[in-house]
């Protein structure tokens, strides 16, 4: 074998179906790859983004244009396409929103990357100036970013409003935004250092059909989306001991089957008479503690229900785990796995009301720190896409609480950032300068795409924008509801400083770490001819299922 390799001969150690793509074939490979995602979200950024209707194979629909929804609701079965798709779910779990801005930036900063590889500039180059450039653009988001007075609820609202602005809750965003603000005071708490910290675990949000968004409502404690187990007990409860349950109360069976032959009709009725004793021992020992109230994770025997009911104790089974959990912290009771261990300590104790209408129980503690968003609407896929748009506002407003930063929106920050980092850009030497140019380029997608997505000529915008930049006018953005280019802080256009740093670390990270990699080894299959569609992917109308095929058998 030796003589063999000295003969010029290769080793083959890679199995026949193996496939390899090396050098500028696997770049590009790469880039295509992730250009196709960012390209299948870049049409839903901005207050008149449009949406994707995605369908599985199940056939259930989901209409959304929020970023990292669409991304994990596609059918995509590509690697590099997935490190793209992980720029979103980062940008989501740290700054609640921005994920298509993030994956935009992120898909725009390859394809200038591209473009730098065709005049021949090393990868290590660039991988080097993109670096550079984000790391003074984390510095010039924090120099332009404006310090904020946390209790300032208008300037707050704004934030949440700008976040909503696009989505499903957009119509009622006035309304909403008080909401969430309000939500989010509840849950604010001051750490020994005198910072606020928001705990959002805090905060529940319960979602309900057949009404308007407008009559969506905030309510101190919880929400129990449940009936009574009997008629005949109260459906309401004032200063009610609260017994938080997960353990049936039913009939204990045995773990092993068992089998009795029973040879007269008192031995049966010995059965029965022993089950009967064993439910009424459980109920009365509940009543023993002074129990007002059960919620119950399990089963309630009907039997048990019965005797529930004559006790004048409200019950409730088949109770949400996650519901238990949240009603621990507003009524500050234990959940008690094993009833018969159960003490009076384990108790909880808060008021219980029952609104007939929607069929729901209300639940407030004591001084509960814990509040529940009651978000209303007219259909499960409206109501679906609210909760979406008002959890993105909830992250939003809680980090500017707790970061107390924020710039104006719009596509003013980005303009503005662009424009120091080509300054900062003639200060770097060697052929890196050409990639925080390139990084400065990709910056300024988002404020075009914002033009393209309202129906304006995207370049007359950048032109304008950077005219009042040059100007002097830090906070000019476009107002995408008037088409002009004004003060968008201003005019409450308003987003999270934090949310921004994230977005353009999370992107820039992505793009070195798709350019650093030269070499695609696949033990299967790698399909290399749909590369066409996946060019063609931008304007698909995000159906999941027909992505994996143009982009996938990548192992």
């Amino acid at each position: 074998m030796s003589q063999r390799m000295q003969q010029g001969q290769p080793m083959i150690v890679m199995s026949e179906d193996s496939q390899r793509v090396k050098d500028r074939d696997a770049q590009d490979y790469n880039i295509r790859a992730a250009r196709a995602v960012a390209e299948a979200v870049r049409s839903t950024l901005g207050p008149k983004g449009m949406d994707k209707m995605l369908v599985d194979s199940m056939g259930s629909v989901t209409i959304t244009n929020d970023g990292v929804t669409i991304l994990k609701e596609m059918d995509i079965d590509n690697p590099t396409a997935e490190m793209i798709i992980e720029v979103a779910e980062t940008q989501e779990d740290e700054a609640g929103d921005g994920t298509t801005t993030a994956v935009a930036i992120a898909g725009e900063l390859l394809k200038n990357a591209e473009d730098l590889l065709e005049q021949e500039i090393h990868p290590t180059a660039t991988i080097k100036g993109f670096h550079m450039a984000a790391e003074q653009a984390r510095e010039e988001i924090d120099d332009i970013a404006t310090e904020i007075d946390t209790d300032d609820e208008e300037l707050l609202r704004k934030t949440a409003e700008t976040s909503m602005t696009g989505k499903g809750a957009e119509v009622n965003k006035e309304h909403l935004s008080q909401l969430i603000v309000d939500a989010v005071g509840s849950v604010t708490v001051e750490n020994d250092d005198g910072e606020n910290v928001v705990d959002l675990e805090f905060l529940n949000i319960e979602t309900q059909t057949g009404r308007g968004a407008g009559e969506s409502e905030l309510l101190e404690g919880g929400i129990v989306d449940k009936d009574p187990v009997h008629d005949n007990m109260p459906t309401e409860a004032t200063d009610a001991s609260i017994l938080l349950l997960n353990d049936p109360i039913e009939v204990e069976e045995t773990d092993i089957d068992t089998e009795v032959s029973v040879t007269d009709p008192g031995q049966l009725q010995q059965f029965l008479d022993r089950e009967e004793k064993q439910l009424k021992d459980k109920v009365d020992h509940i009543a023993s503690l002074g129990v007002d109230v059960v919620f119950c994770q399990k089963g309630i025997d009907d039997l048990a229900q019965h005797y529930l009911a004559k006790e004048g104790i409200l019950a409730v089974r088949r109770a949400k785990k996650s519901d238990l959990e949240f009603l621990k912290e507003v009524v500050g009771a234990n959940i008690v796995s094993d009833l018969e261990s159960a003490e009076a300590d384990d108790l909880g104790f808060g008021d219980v009301t029952r609104d007939d209408e929607d069929e729901l129980f209300y639940v407030e503690g004591e001084g509960a720190h814990g509040v529940t968003l009651l978000l209303r609407g007219s259909t499960d896929h409206v109501v679906d896409e609210l909760e979406r748009g008002v959890q993105d506002a909830l992250d939003v407003v809680a980090q500017t609480v707790s970061d107390g930063r924020v710039l104006a929106g719009g596509g003013a920050i980005e303009i503005e950032l662009a424009s120091r980092l080509r300054d900062y850009a003639d200060s770097v030497s060697g052929r890196e300068q050409l990639a925080v140019e390139a990084f400065a380029d990709a910056v300024e997608l988002v404020p075009r795409v914002l033009a393209e997505n309202t129906g304006l000529d995207p370049i007359d915008t950048l032109v304008d924008l950077r005219s009042a930049h040059d100007d002097g006018q830090v906070h000019a953005g476009l107002n995408a509801w008037t088409g002009d280019v004004e003060d968008t802080f201003e005019a409450g256009i308003v987003e999270p400083a934090h949310a921004k740093e994230q977005a353009v670390t999370s992107a820039s990270e992505a793009a070195n770490l798709v350019l650093k990699i030269d070499d695609i080894i696949a033990a299967g299959d790698l399909s290399t001819d749909g590369d066409d569609e996946m060019d063609d992917m931008g304007g698909m109308g995000g159906m999941g299922g027909g992505m994996g095929g143009g982009m996938g058998g990548m192992m």
